[in-house]
């Protein structure tokens, strides 16, 4: 068997070992029981799986058990257990977790571990810690899943798309420049017509799939709650803005479900670090945050669906249907859209066929490994744009920020202009604009003009990451609800009703009992902490709305 993936267990994570009191927690809960060496607690690919504590003896996670490729990803001893976020958030096991010598065990279910997550802040804290910690070593290592295709593949670059949505750890086998993914094809006896090639342990080999074949293996999450056909609110988003609307309405007793297209977490899933959140002042990663709302939705009763992309709407006597684009529908007496904007592409001739290859709209770990050691451009001047460039240069030497306007002042915040400034690894050009890109097998290099002289230049690149703003997801409503003249949609005083009619409360849309929060809204601040204000005020505006529908209209 191959050497650890990173020696033992206290470098792929925080060390696991629990104190004598949470032991007895868990103690309190769970079952003991002896197994001899060999004895496998869980394989890849279980639906679900409990956790497991080394009361004696020695416990291991393998990736590929039994395979010719099996390797040992972490081992355990005394007082420490096995697990990690997924476990949590609905997702198959992608490893197999097995006794390497005889001892004993401490079990406890996936449901005891809920009600811990949900009541005991301190014990709760330490293991969801932990399994974070594991969550992103996984992604910087690309440990579980493996993705074999080509870098020319617009399939490929789709399904390498939709992992960085996930977060999910994925290995990709670039044909172009991975001689053993070929390798791998023959043993598998896959030609090149079925590429791209996903494995995932313990699942039938998945050839050419779309998205959703993807998504369908991830499942939904543990439901607390039995759906009760018209819901009390519909969340439309799962954002910042949106999980928290979920987690305040479901904690005030209202009957809630969250649908979100991908995976919760929205573009601040995609932060590498947000450092301007109250409450964190050494920051916290965008995933950390994503994986913390959802966890703390399910543990208010939240109806949890991700992969429901919103794609029609209808209101009917003040109840509210939102279809998806595989034909699942929910319904609500209240509405709160928070569906976010998606990334504006970069207008430069040929770019598509690099994207997800060498451009990138989010920099994470998952996208710094491609162009790690070598120079990177990030184009923007907000706040995203500069948390980026400080991430990549950690890994990548230089890193050029490139804005059109005339400084950083304009758009982004003041600590991440002082930490931009003092980085020696990061360039600064203001008042340019990138016109072309050059490549080979890869991407070599931008052409960039100097809107001041118009000077035109090169600059050497290995990837391109692009922060330069978004347009709103609102193509599904069908232009239903009032809008501005760039789609974003309008609320409370920016409504413009036709007399008789009740003004709409703040957060309000143009359809009563239809509210709007986060990037979505119409003048907006682009900013996490007000997404999350917005969200948790618009439930409460949910409450008022019932309140005054029965008063005198205007």
């Amino acid at each position: 068997m191959d050497e650890p993936v990173r020696g033992r267990n206290t470098e792929w994570a925080p060390v696991s070992r629990l104190s004598g009191d949470q032991l007895k927690k868990l103690a309190a809960v769970g079952s003991e029981y002896s197994a001899p060496a060999g004895t496998v607690l869980f394989s890849a690919g279980d639906a679900s799986y409990d956790l497991f504590v080394v009361l004696e003896g020695a416990a291991e996670i393998i990736d590929r058990l039994g395979q010719p490729e099996e390797r040992l990803v972490a081992s355990y001893g005394h007082a420490e257990f096995l697990g990690e976020i997924g476990m949590l958030t609905g997702e198959r096991s992608r490893f197999s977790g097995v006794m390497k010598s005889p001892g004993r065990l401490l079990r406890v279910g996936l449901q005891q571990i809920q009600t811990i997550i949900a009541q005991d802040s301190d014990l709760s804290e330490y293991i969801l810690r932990t399994f974070l910690a594991r969550r992103a070593n996984l992604l910087r290592w690309g440990v579980g899943i493996t993705l074999i295709g080509s870098r020319y593949d617009e399939r490929c670059r789709v399904l390498l798309h939709a992992f960085s949505l996930s977060r999910t750890a994925v290995q990709w086998l670039d044909l172009e420049d991975r001689p053993e993914a070929e390798m791998l094809l023959r043993r598998l006896k896959v030609s090149l017509k079925d590429l791209p090639v996903i494995l995932i342990p313990g699942r039938p080999l998945m050839c050419n799939p779309q998205p959703a074949d993807l998504a369908a293996e991830f499942g939904e999450l543990p439901q607390a709650v039995d759906d009760p056909g018209i819901y009390d609110l519909l969340v439309v988003g799962g954002g910042p803005g949106g999980l928290a609307a979920a987690v305040y309405g479901a904690s005030e007793g209202l009957a809630t479900a969250l649908i979100d297209a991908d995976s919760f977490g929205g573009q601040a899933a995609a932060s590498s670090r947000i450092e301007n959140y109250l409450g964190f002042p050494a920051g916290l990663p965008g995933a950390d945050l994503a994986a913390r709302g959802t966890i703390q939705a399910a543990k208010f009763g939240v109806r949890l669906h991700r992969n429901a992309r919103a794609a029609a709407f209808t209101s009917t006597d003040g109840v509210h249907t939102v279809t998806c684009h595989d034909g699942r529908s929910f319904t609500a007496h209240d509405v709160i859209i928070a569906t976010g904007a998606d990334h504006r592409r970069l207008a430069v001739p040929g770019v598509e066929a690099w994207e997800s290859n060498g451009v990138y709209y989010a920099a994470t770990v998952v996208e710094a490994t491609y162009s790690y050691g070598r120079p990177v451009a990030v184009i923007g001047g907000a706040n995203s744009a500069g948390q980026a460039a400080l991430f990549l240069a950690r890994t990548s030497e230089p890193v050029y920020l490139l804005l059109r306007g005339d400084d950083l002042e304009h758009s982004m915040s003041s600590y991440l202009i002082d930490a931009i400034t003092a980085d020696p690894r990061i360039h600064v050009q203001v008042r340019t604009e990138v016109v072309g890109m050059s490549a080979d097998s890869a991407i070599t290099g931008l052409d960039v003009v100097d809107r001041t002289s118009g000077r035109r230049f090169s600059l050497a690149v290995s990837a391109v990451f692009v922060f330069i703003g978004a347009t709103p997801c609102t193509d599904w409503l069908d232009r239903q609800l009032a809008m501005d003249p760039d789609g974003f949609l309008l609320t409370g005083q920016d409504v413009a009703l036709p007399a008789g009619h009740r003004l709409p409360l703040p957060l309000e849309t143009s359809v009563p009992g239809v509210f709007c929060v986060g990037d979505v809204r119409s003048g907006s601040m682009k900013r996490v902490a007000a997404a999350v204000g917005e969200g948790s005020a618009a439930v409460r505006l949910v409450f008022d709305r019932r309140r005054v529908d029965g008063a005198e209209v205007v």
